[in-house]
């Protein structure tokens, strides 16, 4: 099996197994305040469950990875679905893997523009924060509240993700 690993666009097609992807989209628009704002509705639903959880609200801000960069871990939060929305308008890469027996199998890696975001589903394995080229900051909807909600799986051999795209090519 090659350990190399493709580059997709992030699509909600391509994504759907993994969660939602957060972006405008024209037919989730309609209009309020009187028609001065355009409000894309329900884009993304946060999934929190346990005793005292609740949703909260964070920045993080991610550190560019290194290309090639190699894949050794996934994580999933078994208790809340983890969303992340760029802040500024920069590409980054959203890496998921489907469960399999209770580990993460083969991971597949989105490029996603810099006004898409994803809600990972509660459950659902995924690389930490990527981001590429320079600093980034996220707006991450997750699961606040008592209980351990992290699960880290360290894969025997590592995944590649080769060189991104040229710049410019997704925004």
């Amino acid at each position: 099996m090659s350990h190399l690993l493709s580059i997709e666009p992030l699509t909600k097609e391509a994504f759907a197994p993994f969660g939602s992807v957060i972006e405008a989209d024209p037919a989730s628009a309609r209009l309020i305040n009187g028609g001065n704002t355009e409000r894309f509705h329900a884009l993304a639903e946060a999934d929190v469950i346990g005793e005292g959880a609740r949703v909260i609200i964070s920045i993080f801000r991610g550190q560019p990875r290194s290309f090639p960069y190699s894949i050794t871990m996934m994580e999933r939060h078994p208790f809340g679905s983890q969303s992340f929305s760029p802040l500024q308008d920069r590409p980054w890469l959203a890496v998921a893997a489907e469960d399999e027996g209770g580990r993460p199998g083969r991971p597949r890696v989105f490029l996603a523009g810099g006004r898409q975001g994803v809600n990972y589903g509660r459950n659902v394995w995924h690389h930490p924060l990527m981001t590429v080229d320079t600093v980034s900051d996220f707006l991450v909807v997750d699961r606040g509240g008592p209980g351990n909600n992290l699960e880290e799986f360290f894969y025997e051999e590592p995944f590649f993700i080769p060189d991104l795209p040229s710049k410019g090519t997704v925004r």
